[in-house]
């Protein structure tokens, strides 16, 4: 379930009850007349289950949003009672599939900002993974994935381009397009000073690196792996799970092929330095490629879900479950 409260106009709130009524998975309904002071306005509270979300909000962006009101939305970790039964029951859909595309949009184009803190984290991945490569620690090169704030923008780009915002596919785009070229400038510089004060490892430098070198070597692996990823993270992100995007981006060297260009050079390795080059390549092609097909694939399933009709999925579940209560009622007597 999720929470909205909706700030309307009070020439727009009687609109905007009205439209909450009638839609199917809303529920708690509740109103506060002349209750916001600024701006001035009704406050509209109701709990909507997650896979009717997108619906309503699309109905109150013309409603209430077009017209100086605001919406926001919070998660609600445990909801109980007849009326949130009911609410689930009449929603069209399932809620661990649905995609709430405004919240989707929203949280992708935060993460997509060429800020100052992407950019440190891009930085500090980066650094932690040449340091992975010099000493051929694969632990440090899982360090520099883990770290990697790059996703946010893959991911911005993405959902821009299902979108068709343009505008905003070419902002997230930018954040990446500055970012990893000024993280392996810094890496370079870094690697610089180590080979004029302590040294490269002799070992990075003759080039026997067991653990680590598949980041200069792209391959049909590189590209599968790229694409399950890409596709893994984009349906946690979509479905507010985004605690699996660890696992999955470990697995996903977009950071190490970054960190290898730059120390490759200073090491007098440019073919090296253009392997690592062509898998970063590969790596964000195949990840966008996956993201975008995934969306797609998303948004014609939600649709064919949403056009059954509720009472059809729920007649079935309730003719699976009456033998079960059956057996349940002779168990007890």
């Amino acid at each position: 379930m999720l929470h909205l409260a909706v700030v309307a106009p009070s020439d727009r709130s009687a609109a905007v009850v009205d439209a909450l009524r009638e839609e199917p998975g809303v529920t708690n309904l509740v109103t506060g007349e002349g209750s916001v002071l600024k701006p001035p306005g009704d406050r509209i509270e109701a709990d909507v289950a997650r896979e009717a979300a997108d619906a309503v909000l699309d109905r109150l962006h013309g409603l209430c949003i077009e017209h100086g009101g605001t919406v926001t939305i919070s998660e609600v970790d445990a909801a109980f009672g007849d009326p949130i039964d009911a609410a689930e029951r009449d929603a069209p859909g399932e809620g661990v599939d649905a995609v709430v595309w405004r919240e989707v949009a929203q949280r992708t184009a935060a993460d997509a900002t060429l800020s100052s803190t992407f950019l440190v984290f891009l930085m500090a991945a980066t650094l932690i993974s040449s340091v992975g490569l010099l000493t051929d620690s694969s632990v440090l090169v899982v360090g520099g994935m883990v770290l990697g704030p790059e996703f946010g923008p893959l991911a911005a780009v993405a959902v821009a381009l299902v979108q068709r915002r343009w505008s905003a596919a070419w902002r997230s785009l930018t954040a990446l397009l500055i970012g990893f070229p000024l993280a392996v400038a810094v890496t370079a510089g870094a690697v610089v000073l180590l080979r004029f004060t302590v040294g490269l490892p002799a070992g990075y430098m003759a080039g026997h690196r067991p653990l680590t070198s598949f980041v200069a070597h792209p391959d049909v692996f590189s590209v599968v792996t790229a694409l399950i990823a890409g596709a893994a993270g984009m349906v946690s992100l979509t479905s507010s799970k985004s605690g699996a995007l660890v696992g999955v981006f470990i697995s996903v060297t977009t950071i190490p092929a970054a960190a290898n260009i730059g120390t490759a050079l200073v090491a007098d390795h440019p073919e090296e330095a253009g392997g690592a080059a062509i898998q970063l390549g590969v790596n964000v092609v195949c990840i966008l490629l996956a993201a975008v097909v995934t969306l797609l694939v998303q948004r014609v399933a939600l649709r064919r879900r949403s056009a059954r009709r509720p009472e059809d999925r729920w007649s079935v579940m309730d003719r699976v479950s009456a033998p079960r209560r059956r057996d349940a009622r002779r168990g007890s007597s």
